[in-house]
């Protein structure tokens, strides 16, 4: 008998399955990465079992909470997988990019894994909540995640008993936001992804031990800084070391001094002349043109080099300081080609905002921030999901014209009449000779009854697999 015809999804599915380890896991897997497509409103364990197998709703649930929150299969072999099977389609001959970030999950309590009060960006201030750091791959065509890692605040990476609960690996240790991004970065190389330029906001880029150690491993990088940064202008550096001494060893050390000293990049901008400012057109924008005022200088970092034998390599400022505006806006420090042009900088810098593209989508979408469970495991193999889910409808798009209204997949099967969410006080169903009334008013009198949870949407019978 021919083996029937595979779906797009299916040949995908086939292809990441085989990271899992045991071919029993493929069913609940793919069925979990379709829910996740699906037009349900919320994309936590139990409504996506329900709209997988809506009459078997309570042996679903126990089924795909084992998959994600139990099972020990390789995140990273998983999404080595779904980056095999998108880059093709990146076209990255044209233009290749790492980018570094992270995104916070706002979380009340304190017992979900990594959970402390912290930065949050999704929030745009301090607030408890959990912290990943990614890795994508872009091109001017697209991106994905190719790296996921929890931050693990110093405050739970040393407390062992919280570490246990959560189950917290034993190798893994504390570490920085930049530090944890140099090891994916180190991980991509090792697996000879495509190299690109390394781009990350200030909050790595201010860390002059990632910038290091990305130009460590042959990388280039184009990377946010602050104002305060010091920096020499081009022709200008540090003093060599003092030559003439009679006695002792002989000088190896840069030099300063109080009227040869570095300049912070706000006083270089600020010194630029008006000729050096022009408009650059990076991208078209949802309405317009997305357009601004930049300078580039060839410049040396200065920081620390009085501990340095020879000054650091000259490299890219880049300047925005949009028409207008009393001061500049941001700068950024970049290692690429002293031949660069301008537009080309400008071009590279500002391709950062793929990533916020992907953890937009990989949210709202595709359910990102909707795990509910506390555990290392789980919220690694969640985010895992999300984003097989997001490369498979990644790959679908650039495939078929771009367009990320035009797949058509499984229908979401409708929810039975009497179905409710777990958890809500309706969702216990009546039993043969309990009177549920009864039941009811032998409540103590000033007993709060409990909030019933929302219950989820319906999906309707012909609802296509898309995303909005």
């Amino acid at each position: 008998m021919p083996k029937p015809k595979l779906s797009e999804f299916d040949r995908y599915m086939e292809h990441v399955c085989e990271a899992l380890g045991h071919a029993d896991r493929c069913a609940g897997f793919a069925d979990y990465g379709r829910a996740l497509m699906l037009p349900i409103e919320r994309k936590s364990v139990e409504p996506l079992a329900a709209h997988t197998d809506p009459y078997h709703v309570s042996a679903k649930h126990q089924s795909v909470h084992h998959l994600v929150a139990k099972s020990a299969w390789s995140d990273e072999g998983v999404i080595a997988r779904v980056e095999q099977w998108v880059q093709p389609v990146l076209r990255l001959e044209d233009d290749s990019y790492w980018i570094v970030d992270d995104t916070g999950f706002p979380k009340k309590g304190k017992h979900s894994v990594g959970v402390s009060h912290q930065y949050c960006g999704q929030l745009g201030k301090q607030a408890n909540c959990q912290v990943a750091v990614s890795l994508s791959l872009a091109s001017r065509h697209g991106s994905l995640p190719i790296a996921w890692r929890l931050y693990l605040p110093e405050a739970w990476a040393k407390d062992a008993e919280r570490r246990k609960r959560a189950g917290v690996p034993e190798e893994v240790r504390f570490a920085t936001k930049p530090q944890i991004a140099l090891e994916q970065i180190r991980a991509a190389k090792a697996a000879s992804v495509p190299v690109g330029v390394v781009l990350a906001d200030a909050a790595y880029g201010n860390d002059s031990g990632f910038r290091d150690g990305v130009s460590a491993l042959g990388l280039t990088y184009c990377v946010g800084v602050q104002s305060s940064t010091s920096v020499w202008p081009q022709g200008e550096g540090p003093l060599p070391p003092k030559t003439g001494q009679r006695r002792g060893r002989k000088a190896q050390r840069l030099r300063r001094d109080t009227d040869h000293q570095p300049v912070s990049l706000k006083e270089l901008a600020l010194s630029l002349p008006a000729q050096a400012w022009r408009s650059v057109t990076w991208r078209e924008g949802t309405n317009r043109p997305l357009r601004s005022r930049f300078a580039a200088r060839r410049v040396r970092i200065a920081h620390r080099d009085y501990l340095r034998n020879t000054p650091h390599e000259e490299q890219w400022l880049l300047i925005e300081w949009p028409k207008g505006d009393a001061e500049p806006l941001k700068y950024w420090l970049a290692s690429v080609s002293a031949d660069t042009a301008l537009n080309d900088l400008v071009y590279t810098a500002k391709m950062r905002w793929r990533i916020e593209r992907d953890y937009q989508e990989l949210k709202q979408e595709f359910g990102l921030t909707h795990y509910e469970g506390r555990g290392w495991r789980g919220f690694h193999h969640h985010a895992t999901l999300c984003i097989v889910a997001y490369g498979f409808l990644m790959a679908h798009r650039l495939k078929h014209g771009g367009n990320k209204k035009n797949f058509a997949g499984s229908e979401a099967p409708a929810l039975p009449d009497d179905y409710t969410p777990r958890g809500s006080r309706t969702s216990s169903a009546s039993r043969a000779g309990l009177d549920r009334d009864a039941t009811r008013s032998h409540r103590a009198p000033n007993r709060r009854p409990s909030r019933a949870l929302p219950v989820l949407r319906r999906a309707e019978s012909h609802t296509e697999l898309v995303t909005q």
